[in-house]
């Protein structure tokens, strides 16, 4: 199988998931779309590479974890104008505690953001982790224990059984 069709079958099964994942991080449809883009840009254009790289969704994965955090470091991402106000509706609970939570998520900063869906939501290892975004170990720990600390006070007795661990299980973030 040569490279070209390697990535069609690559995004075919994947845009979906990095879809999801782009948007935990940007916490904007619209801004995860562009992300997913630009990563699938770069990994397009980094054929030559790819060639000799196992995994495409490492690679993929990698890049666009980058992309997100090199992109917060832009002043222009802090403004954020709203064309209507939001729905000021009561959905039920459960949708109370994802907007919630995704709200949350927002509050972190970028590579804490990162290392959350990377660890939570990909379920990847510590070790996984640290490779993907280029850091240590222990900056992966480090980083986990600040931003759920940031999360059990934004979203205070929303979560009530989020464990006082480096390791809790947030499936409320999807």
């Amino acid at each position: 199988m040569g490279y070209d069709d390697r990535l069609a079958e690559y995004i075919a099964g994947r845009y979906g998931a990095l879809r999801r994942s782009a948007y935990l991080l940007c916490g904007d449809v619209h801004q995860a779309d562009d992300l997913v883009q630009s990563t699938l840009v770069k990994v397009m254009l980094a054929h030559r590479r790819l060639e000799r790289i196992d995994s495409i969704d490492a690679y993929a994965r990698r890049t666009m974890h980058s992309t997100f955090i090199s992109s917060r470091r832009r002043l222009w991402h802090r403004e954020r104008p709203h064309a209507q106000m939001p729905d000021t509706g009561t959905p039920d609970p459960d949708v109370d505690l994802g907007l919630s939570v995704r709200a949350a998520l927002q509050l972190l900063p970028a590579r804490q953001r990162a290392v959350v869906v990377l660890r939570f939501w990909e379920d990847l290892s510590v070790q996984a982790t640290a490779d993907v975004l280029g850091i240590s170990e222990g900056t992966v720990k480090s980083h986990t224990s600040r931003a759920m600390a940031t999360l059990r006070t934004a979203l205070g007795e929303a979560i009530v059984d989020l464990p006082d661990t480096t390791e809790p299980q947030i499936g409320a973030l999807t």
